[in-house]
């Protein structure tokens, strides 16, 4: 453990940003998911619907700097072409 004050923050900031990110991550899987099983049962209304939620969510965590912005374009991307096929 730091013996200096201002470690012992930096630890505690850093963990509780960690945290943070990592919800905010679980939440852009979880809603990727979504998309993609509706895309698995070929259930177009359920995708788009799931599609939208989904870029939403990228695009907040992006805006937060959880991902960068070119990866959050290419997740976007990815599940938009995925939908637009069926």
């Amino acid at each position: 453990m730091a013996n200096i004050k201002s470690a012992k923050k930096r630890i505690l900031v850093n963990k509780t940003k960690a945290d943070r990110n990592k919800s905010i991550k679980s939440a852009v899987k979880t809603s990727i998911k979504k998309v993609e099983a509706a895309v698995t049962a070929k259930d177009k209304e359920a995708a788009a619907a799931a599609l939208q939620n989904a870029i939403s969510t990228i695009d907040k965590a992006a805006s937060k700097g959880v991902y960068h912005k070119n990866n959050a374009a290419r997740k976007v991307s990815r599940l938009s072409k995925a939908v637009n096929a069926l």
